[in-house]
């Protein structure tokens, strides 16, 4: 509990100094408020962005590796890390510029390899389901079973992760050419989390079974 407190507050703070840059960024392109079709960046600036999310997800792998002792248990933090980290990223952007409106406001969510834009809906249901499934798998340590996710439990993370990409970055008008986006496949997102969801009941049966 030491551990999950601890982790709980690096992800906030880390949250509020992410937050803060994109307010800056939004106050120089965004003078009047976000909202697409985006505008076009500076080289520089977008340079910056690509090193600074490189620089975040590090942080996180980094803090991840020191706090866990074995693969799987420094996996399950980062999750807990990124899940929480990226929830509190838009409830202080709420605190500080009452913005999303809704959940169904519409948001660059990443750069890398192309801009993902979707829903605010899409990254928070996500990062919740990363959060439960970082403290199921430290719950499996703690009853003393040593995580197994099965040969079909990571075809089915692949899938499920493809199809949610593939709803982020399909796109490419909107994200690259500064047209008003499509409207957003929910139908993925729900699909992909499904299969996500079936990986790790599967994932529990192949612990339980060949630890037990």
């Amino acid at each position: 509990m030491r551990r999950l407190f601890w982790i709980i507050i690096f992800s906030i703070s880390m949250a509020l100094v992410e937050a803060g840059v994109v307010i800056y960024l939004r106050d120089i392109y965004y003078p009047e408020g976000f909202s697409f079709p985006l505008a076009i960046i500076t080289t520089r600036h977008f340079i910056f962005e690509i090193a600074r999310e490189t620089a975040t997800i590090l942080m996180l792998i980094s803090v991840s590796a020191l706090i866990g002792k074995r693969f799987w248990e420094k996996f399950a933090y980062f999750l807990i890390f990124f899940g929480f980290w990226d929830i509190f990223y838009y409830i202080w952007l709420k605190i500080a510029i009452e913005w999303p409106l809704s959940l169904l406001d519409w948001d660059i969510l990443f750069l890398i390899p192309l801009p993902w834009i979707g829903p605010v809906i899409a990254p928070v249901t996500i990062a919740i389901m990363m959060i439960l499934a970082g403290l199921f798998i430290l719950f499996l340590f703690k009853r003393g079973y040593d995580f197994r996710p099965s040969f079909l439990a990571w075809v089915m993370t692949i899938i499920g992760t493809l199809i949610i990409l593939y709803s982020f970055m399909r796109d490419t008008g909107a994200s690259l050419h500064q047209h008003m986006p499509l409207p957003y496949r929910y139908e993925a997102l729900i699909a992909g989390e499904i299969f996500y969801i079936l990986a790790m009941f599967i994932s529990w049966k192949n612990t339980v079974y060949k630890s037990g």
